[in-house]
C-alpha cells in the first residue's frame, strides 16, 4: 500500500512540475507577440490607407532605436546649439510636458536623420516619395475624413520660438533637400489636405522643430 502512495505522490508531483513550465512558455510566448517598440514600451495605433499602415500618433519618444538617450533642448541656446551643430535634439511645444501627451514632441531634422534610427522597431520615418502617396490617397472622398493628420502641434524655428500651435503641423521626411534644408510635409487647422514645407517653415531648414510621423515597414 506504502508503495502505491509513494508511486502516486511521483506521478502527481510530475504532473504539477509540467503543466507549471508548459503555462510558463505560454505566458512567455503571450507577452513576446505584443506590438511594442524597442526604444519605448508602447502600441502605437494604426491605419491602413491604400498599401500604406500609418502611425495615427506624433512621436513621444526619447531614445534612439539602440537605447541612446536623443538630448532634449530645455532652452533656446540649447535648440540653436543643437542646429549649428548638426546634432539631434527635441524638446516639448513651449518645453511644456502636458504639451507631449497630446501632441508628441518636436524633432529637429538630425535626429530623424542619425544613424542610431529612432523610429520603433517595425516602423520607419517615411520619404518624401511615401508622403506623396499618402497626399494621394487622401484625396479619395473616402479616406478624406479619417482625421490622421488632424494633431496641429505647431512647430519651433530655428532660433528657437514656438509657433502656431492648434493651427499647424509639420512632418520630417527622409529626404533631404540640400545641405541645409530637408523635404516634408504640413497642414493648416480645419484641412486634412497636405502641402510641402513651405516659407512659413523656413523652406524645411533641418534646425527646425516639427512632428515625426510613422510608416509600418
Amino acid at each position: 500500500m506504502k508503495k502505491e502512495n509513494l508511486i502516486l505522490s511521483v506521478v502527481l508531483i510530475t504532473a504539477i512540475i509540467v503543466t507549471s513550465c508548459g503555462e510558463s512558455v505560454s505566458k512567455k510566448n503571450a507577452t513576446s507577440n505584443n506590438k511594442t517598440s524597442s526604444n519605448e514600451s508602447v502600441v502605437y495605433k494604426e491605419v491602413t490607407i491604400g498599401k500604406q499602415v500609418w502611425m495615427v500618433e506624433n512621436l513621444n519618444i526619447d531614445k534612439f532605436r539602440n537605447g541612446d538617450l536623443i538630448p532634449q533642448a530645455k532652452t533656446n541656446e540649447e535648440w540653436k546649439k543643437a542646429g549649428k551643430n548638426k546634432q539631434p535634439a527635441w524638446c516639448y511645444y513651449d518645453n511644456n510636458q502636458k504639451n507631449g501627451v497630446k501632441y508628441g514632441k518636436l524633432y529637429n531634422w538630425y535626429a530623424v536623420n542619425d544613424s542610431r534610427d529612432m523610429a520603433p522597431k517595425g516602423w520607419h520615418i517615411p520619404s518624401d516619395a511615401e508622403w506623396t502617396e499618402i497626399q494621394k490617397q487622401l484625396l479619395d472622398s473616402k479616406n478624406s475624413k479619417i482625421g490622421l493628420f488632424n494633431k496641429y502641434s505647431g512647430f519651433r524655428l530655428s532660433q528657437g520660438k514656438f509657433n502656431w500651435i492648434d493651427n499647424y503641423a509639420g512632418w520630417w521626411s527622409t529626404t533631404e533637400g540640400n545641405e541645409y534644408y530637408a523635404l516634408g510635409r504640413r497642414t493648416y487647422g480645419n484641412s486634412n489636405k497636405l502641402g510641402d514645407l513651405n516659407d512659413d517653415v523656413d523652406y524645411g531648414s533641418k534646425n527646425l522643430g516639427l512632428s515625426v510621423r510613422c510608416v509600418r515597414d
